[in-house]
Order: C-alpha cells, then structure tokens, then sequence
C-alpha cells in the first residue's frame, strides 16, 4: 500500500472552483440525504497563543469517499509567525481497509471549500439579480468567496472590501482587481458600515467576538454569508438581524454551539425554532431557500467535514491522472 503526497502548490495546480461548487453542492445534499457520517470537531484550545486546533473525520457512504482533517486556527499568525492565521493538513482514507490513501496539503482546500460553500448558499438564498458585494474582513477566504460568487454572477458591478488593517485590505483589493478584470469596480471601504449599506451580497470573514455589522445597515433583500464564526464566543452579526432573517445553517450541531448564532442562542435571543434549515436540506428541495425578494437571509458556515473530503477526493483522483505527487510506503 503506498500513499500519494501532495503539497499545497500541488494542490491548487488541481482544484477548479466550478468543480469544487460541484462536488460541495452534492456533499451537502448527501447529508441531508443521511448518507454521511460526520461527528462534530473537536477542538484543543492553545490559549497562550490565542489559537487552536481541530479534527475533523468524515465519511460520506453513497459516494465512498473519507477523510480526516486537522486544521488551525492562530488569528496572529501573519503578524508574529508570517504563517496563513487557517492552515491544514487532510488524509483521504481508503473506507475498504482504513488506508491512508492520500496525505495533502489542506489549506487550499479549506479555502475553496469554504468559498463553494458561499457559493452553494448564495445560488439558493440570495436575489438573482444581485450586483453589488461587500466583504467585511479581506483574508485568504475573501479571495475565494468571490472567487464563488463569480463563477454564480458573471456581471457584478460593484466589490467593496473592508478590514481593520488596511494594508491587507488594499493587498486583497490589488489581488482581486488582477484576478477580476471584468468586475466593474472593486474598492476600499473605510468601515464595516461603508462595506454593507446598500450591497446585495455581504461575506463576513473575521474573527470578532462581537457584532461587527448592526441591525441599522440592513436592508430588505440582502443576503450575508456568515463565514468567521466557526468556534464558541465568535460572533459578527447584530442578533437583531438574526431576529429579522431566514438562517440557513450548514450543520445544526456545530453552528449552534460554534457557528454565528452560538452566541444569541445561549444569551436567549435566538431559539431553535428561529433557525429556518441546514443548507442540505435546501439543496435537497426538502426546505425552500429564498421565497421573496425582500427576505433576508443568513447562511451560517461553520466548515464542514464532508467537504474537504470531497475536495481532497478531486485532488487525488487528478493527481493521479496526471502523475503529480509523490507516492511513499508509510504501512
């Protein structure tokens, strides 16, 4: 039994994002299909350091594809270590004997499967006509959240990029308008409020443990994709924009104890009942995602297991083809 090794550049040599909208949409249909088997992540916690670590296994039976993934998040590591603040590392398991079949780089692959996970949401929550995206936080996942969002809306008019730190702002700016050639304006905005008021689209990407876009900027009709909030105390949204909107989650079990609406639901002010679907039951046509054009919605992403596994399974199977990696004998 051999195993392939793939690095990060590798890696995203294989990956389109159109595949990966592909595979991730699937993934979460599968789901809610019960045809997948994915515990919770686990998490140890570095506080000394302000970061921790995951794991996240998973299975998805009907397509015979498993994984493990084991990811960091460290939000001063760009600053202190001039290392990505999510890195990790994903072994593709063999389901017939339990053989690691694959060892890769996971990074990209958290990245854009993250981003086709935005993607998936926008396709079933957000206005077709939509034209105008802000992103609140200008990290690797805004690159691939647009990334997303492009290949659903091929004319956006208007990106508006907002972060703390402006230079990453600016640096996420430059990048996208070297990338994006046919986005008509991509543009700083000076605040949070300048990123959201008016956009059709907004993609929060930080990791705040309080409210970072209030109630007052929103409008009928807006759809956010709600990416930052993925471990307890995290939070970006005014929970009175919750109270407002149709809340898709990605996974029940994680998104209330880690994802956006952890915080409000064990403050009392969100209930369970408020919740509207998981995103595979929307995929699945067992829920309906947006009905008018005037609701608001929410997708609450907390990272899922499944989909790395199915990202990783596209990297094998076309590293294979086409002979990249290197093979070694670990058992």
């Amino acid at each position: 039994m051999k195993t392939l090794l793939l690095t990060e550049i590798q890696v995203k040599q294989l990956l389109t994002m159109e595949e990966v909208i592909k595979a991730v949409e699937l993934a979460f249909a599968e789901k809610d299909l019960k045809r997948t088997q994915m515990p919770s992540k686990t998490y140890i916690f570095y506080k000394k350091y302000n970061g921790d670590l995951r794991t996240m296994p998973s299975y998805l039976e009907g397509l015979d594809v498993s994984a493990v993934k084991i990811v960091n998040v460290h939000p001063d590591n760009r600053v202190k270590f001039n290392l990505p603040t999510v890195m990790a590392t994903i072994t593709l398991i063999d389901p017939r004997n339990g053989a690691p079949i694959a060892i890769m780089g996971g990074t990209w692959i958290t990245n854009m499967r993250t981003g086709a996970a935005g993607g998936v949401a926008t396709k079933y929550l957000a206005r077709k006509d939509s034209k105008i995206v802000g992103f609140v936080g200008a990290g690797a996942q805004a690159r691939t959240q647009l990334m997303s969002l492009l290949t659903l809306y091929k004319k956006i008019e208007e990106v508006r990029v907002y972060d703390l730190n402006e230079k990453i702002r600016d640096d996420c700016i430059a990048e996208m308008r070297q990338m994006y050639g046919n986005v008509a304006r991509i543009v700083p905005a000076g605040s949070n409020e300048d990123a959201v008021k008016g956009a059709d689209i907004v993609t929060t990407t930080t990791p705040s443990r309080k409210p970072i876009v209030l109630d007052e900027w929103v409008e009928p009709g807006m759809h956010f994709n709600c990416i930052g909030a993925d471990a307890p105390g995290k939070q970006e949204m005014d929970p009175a924009i919750l109270k407002r909107a149709k809340i898709v989650v990605d996974d029940w079990d994680q998104a209330s104890h880690s994802g956006e609406i952890n915080v409000p639901l064990s403050q009392g002010l969100l209930k369970p009942t408020d919740i509207w679907s998981e995103l595979g039951e929307v995929v699945a046509g067992i829920k309906q995602g947006r009905t008018a054009s005037d609701e608001i919605t929410v997708f609450d992403a907390t990272g899922l297991a499944i989909l790395d596994a199915v990202t990783s399974n596209i990297s094998y199977k076309k590293a294979m083809e086409k002979g990249i990696g290197q093979t070694i004998q670990i058992l």
